[in-house]
């Protein structure tokens, strides 16, 4: 166990919050992807034909095209869910946080709170350059940087840590 790994360890109160934000992310995710995935009508091309700013031309060369709308349509699905269940379990979860910043990181830049930007799905607040996607991916860089699973998860059983 590195020093960085036994001070967060000591430390009980980080320790268990950021398994806790793993977990509540890795809900999130996973249940993001479940509902997409039993719910026969769900496509992603209202959120790519409602995007703006520099992604809007990419979006809708994507809904334009039916097999890069069925790639993108399967790869939100099965990525949230696989990404919700690596952090849910613990299980290659630095990769499950790598994965999920760039997911949620691709969502902000479709669609981003900029001034001047006017989407035509209702938002559930009022953003301005900050919102839940960039405050996610931000979580995620900080599970990145400060992993749990390999105490407290399935990494703790399938990968081999070395001792410092």
């Amino acid at each position: 166990m590195s020093s960085l790994d036994s001070s967060i360890k000591a430390n009980q109160y980080q320790f268990y919050g950021l398994v806790i934000l793993r977990v509540l992310i890795g809900w999130h995710f996973l249940y993001e992807g479940i509902s997409k995935l039993i719910n026969p009508y769900w496509s992603s091309a209202a959120y790519l034909l409602d995007s703006k700013w520099i992604f809007s031309g990419l979006a809708k060369t994507i809904v334009s095209n039916p097999t890069l709308l069925t790639i993108s349509d399967y790869a939100n699905m099965w990525g949230l869910t696989i990404i919700g269940a690596s952090l849910l379990l613990g299980l290659f979860s630095k990769y499950g946080s790598l994965f999920g910043m760039g997911f949620v990181l691709s969502y902000y830049l479709f669609a981003p709170p900029l001034l001047g930007l006017e989407y035509g799905k209702p938002n559930e607040g009022s953003y301005l350059i900050v919102n839940k996607n960039l405050i996610e991916a931000c979580a995620l860089w900080v599970l990145y940087a400060f992993p749990t699973s390999h105490i407290l998860g399935l990494d703790r059983f399938f990968l081999n840590h070395k001792n410092n």
